[in-house]
């Protein structure tokens, strides 16, 4: 139990040698940490033995306070209120509404079974999470869902939010972190192919194997962008997201026994090599090319790759080579292991950072051709069916970003004041905000619909049902994240600006814009492809024009 103070024991505390400060009831001794105040000592000396908590928000997020908290809180003031309850889902029914008019309630169809609103989760700012965890009703989400939500976040919570600004600095994301993405069985459910429990003696806590659906997919992925970190978000499960599937999907089953546990597991990592100098999204004309050599037991690899995420610590390579004529119909894909030959160089890039993007050069690399992913000649397919499942990542990964922006964006704005009066109060902030909620909650609920249907169709045909529709929300997605990263730095001003701080999420996710708008299909191929494959799925379907 902390130790109880009284306001004027702490006032005592003012001078170098003993200095204390006062955060929301909580008592600090920061005596120590004045010389390492990135402030300087002069600030904190300022409030010595005074409560502080204006001054520290002002300046600072949540995530310093839960960084320091453990190693400079000493107890708290006489008095202070414990935290308050989450709210039960009975006082959200009884709380009072203005009623507004409307006619007879649609009736309901007898087959349609209504599900129980889920208990409120989070914060309540209106729009700042999905409008399940704020106690809306939901055909998609059952108590397994609520549970595993929650226990995600706390482990982002713990052991992520107060370190993210330290390793977005040091572009380094220590391994442990991925390791325990492993050790707490995430890993294995984030390859769209439900729970492969057979490759990790590993269990999610909240969720049986049996149970895993595509939505809890989407809470783990959505629940870890909270931390407002492409570059972290890339670093856990960018390269293993991608470059994992095709090698469970299509590779022989000696190769999986082999390599996927310690993958699943978080012992090893893996990247998905298909991106070259000369050839992006244009894959039909790839040229890192692959010969084999005349016993017929092994590939030889000669070629360069480029913008590779985790390809610099990649232990295993997903790559896509040349080893037929030219076009589609000439490509194979390979799973290479990191060996003599294979040389992997670190890019400087614009945002993202920490997520290892990687140059990557093989030459004369010998594959032996048991690790030829699907059939040879047959690779243009094995990367066509993954390119869903990376795109759905890329628009959950958007979404939560773009919500992040609005929600740091309306906390400041309550807290912030100009001219008199609060952000909020002001028209012109009022309006940002509601444009960033409207296309947030329009990208999500075509999100959940695309997740749903994934869930009921086969692959075939959600392959070729869905690319179209996929590809049009991933434009949908970057361009919402694009418009409220700039909202968002307009709010806050200079401080979105500035890296660290109260606004280093917003400052952040403003660089990673692009990584998000560019791979996994540009915004302008990707709004392109969407209209030309619905067309062609609709024309089979019977359309009339």
């Amino acid at each position: 139990m902390s130790k109880v103070f009284k306001q004027s024991e702490v006032a005592e505390h003012k001078k170098p040698e003993s200095l204390w400060i006062i955060v929301d009831g909580d008592v600090y001794d920061v005596t120590k940490f004045a010389e390492e105040h990135p402030g300087g000592k002069k600030i904190l000396q300022r409030v010595g033995g005074k409560d502080a908590s204006a001054q520290f928000w002002k300046y600072h997020n949540e995530a310093i306070l839960k960084k320091y908290k453990a190693q400079l809180q000493i107890g708290s003031l006489e008095g202070k209120a414990p935290p308050p309850e989450e709210p039960k889902q009975a006082a959200v029914a009884e709380a009072k509404v203005v009623p507004v008019e409307a006619g007879p309630a649609a009736p309901v169809p007898a087959e349609t079974e209504l599900k129980e609103s889920l208990e409120p989760f989070g914060d309540m700012i209106p729009f700042g999470d999905p409008a399940w965890y704020q106690g809306y009703h939901s055909p998609y989400y059952n108590e397994t869902h609520a549970e595993l939500r929650k226990e995600v976040r706390a482990f982002i919570e713990e052991k992520v939010e107060a370190n993210v600004n330290d390793w977005e600095k040091n572009k380094f994301v220590p391994p442990e972190i991925y390791q325990e993405m492993g050790t707490r069985g995430y890993l294995a459910g984030l390859l769209g192919l439900g729970y492969p429990s057979q490759y990790t003696k590993y269990r999610v806590k909240s969720v049986s194997p049996e149970k895993w659906d595509l939505f809890h997919e989407f809470i783990v992925t959505d629940e870890i962008c909270r931390t407002g970190s492409g570059g972290f978000v890339w670093n856990m499960i960018g390269g293993y997201g991608i470059g994992l599937p095709p090698v469970v999907k299509y590779g022989k089953k000696e190769l999986k026994d082999r390599i996927v546990p310690g993958i699943i597991q978080g012992e090893k990592r893996i990247c998905l090599a298909i991106t070259e100098p000369d050839a992006g999204s244009d894959v039909a004309n790839l040229t890192c090319e692959a010969k084999k050599t005349p016993d017929g037991k092994h590939y030889i690899v000669n070629g360069e790759k480029k913008w590779i995420t985790n390809g610099i610590w990649a232990d295993y390579f997903t790559v896509a080579v040349r080893t037929g004529g030219p076009g589609m119909g000439g490509i194979s894909v390979l799973l290479i292991e990191r060996s003599e030959g294979v040389t992997t160089r670190e890019m400087d890039c614009q945002g993202v950072h920490g997520s290892g993007t990687t140059y990557i050069t093989f030459e004369d690399v010998k594959v032996p051709v048991e690790n030829l992913i699907g059939r040879e000649n047959g690779g243009f397919k094995v990367i066509m069916t993954n390119f869903n499942h990376e795109r759905i990542g890329i628009i959950i990964q958007c979404n939560r970003f773009s919500r992040v922006l609005y929600e740091e964006a309306m906390k400041y704005a309550n807290k912030r004041r100009t001219f008199g009066k609060k952000l909020i109060e002001h028209p012109v902030i009022r309006m940002k905000l509601a444009h960033m909620a409207r296309q947030i909650e329009a990208t999500h609920n075509w999100l959940e619909n695309i997740i749903y249907q994934c869930s009921a169709m086969g692959e075939t045909e959600a392959m070729l049902k869905l690319g179209g529709a996929i590809a049009g929300l991933k434009a949908q997605a970057t361009v919402t994240f694009e418009f409220c990263a700039r909202e968002a730095v307009q709010i806050f001003g200079g401080i979105g600006y500035t890296k660290g701080g109260q606004g280093a999420k917003v400052e952040r996710l403003y660089r990673d814009v692009r990584g998000y708008a560019i791979p996994g299909g540009s915004e302008e191929i990707m709004l392109d492809l969407s209209i030309r494959q619905s067309m062609k799925v609709h024309q089979a379907l019977g359309m009339k024009l």
